[in-house]
């Protein structure tokens, strides 16, 4: 879906307005027919932005929805994205994946760029396979040039999300290592009275 939206959206449109297409392209109906809640859009930080949903009209992507209904009735204008996308029950666990992109973990607070950039490394990011995926693409599945996916990553590094990221100027290829995760501890379990029965 993220090389999908990189070729049917403009080259730089925003990592915010890509987020919300995004949900939307996977929450969508067979006929490209979506209502949004007004809480997804608070939880993704995108409540009130109406300006992303004139950048995706403007690419003709989406009608332009009526922001004051509850919930913001959506159609799709893209006839290809309902030729290519799995089943409704695959896209809507991969909806919420995409909101919280595991293994990568973002603060809540993060901004759009940073969570697009996270949500790509994590869907590119398997347990034993570390190849490195080409800097030119990466940029254009995140909406970035290459130096701009490149302080993105570094971003990343220091709010400790990734570990290290490199890459390798010969093939251009990027490759990262994510942060360790602390191991986490099973909850204690409370303690039985030890006063003696009688």
């Amino acid at each position: 879906m993220l090389t999908y939206l990189a070729t049917a959206l403009p080259r730089f449109t925003s990592p915010a307005a890509r987020l919300l297409a995004l949900q939307c392209a996977l929450r969508a109906d067979a006929l490209g027919h979506l209502r949004v809640p007004h809480g997804l859009l608070r939880g993704m930080r995108l409540y009130g932005c109406r300006e992303l949903w004139q950048e995706l009209a403007q690419a003709h992507w989406l009608d332009l929805p009526d922001l004051k209904s509850a919930p913001v009735e959506v159609q799709l204008r893209d006839a290809t994205l309902l030729d290519q996308v799995p089943g409704r029950r695959t896209r809507r666990h991969a909806a919420h994946w995409a909101l919280h992109p595991a293994p990568l973990a973002l603060p809540a607070t993060a901004p759009p760029a940073m969570r697009l950039t996270a949500l790509v490394l994590a869907a590119h990011t398997c347990a034993h396979d570390h190849r490195g995926v080409d800097m030119d693409i990466l940029a254009r599945l995140c909406g970035h040039s290459p130096q701009q996916t490149a302080d993105m990553l570094d971003q990343l590094v220091r709010i400790r999300t990734l570990s290290t990221w490199r890459c390798n100027r010969d093939s251009n290829e990027v490759f990262w290592q994510l942060q360790p995760q602390a191991p986490t501890r099973p909850a204690a379990l409370p303690r039985r009275d030890r006063t003696p029965q009688r």
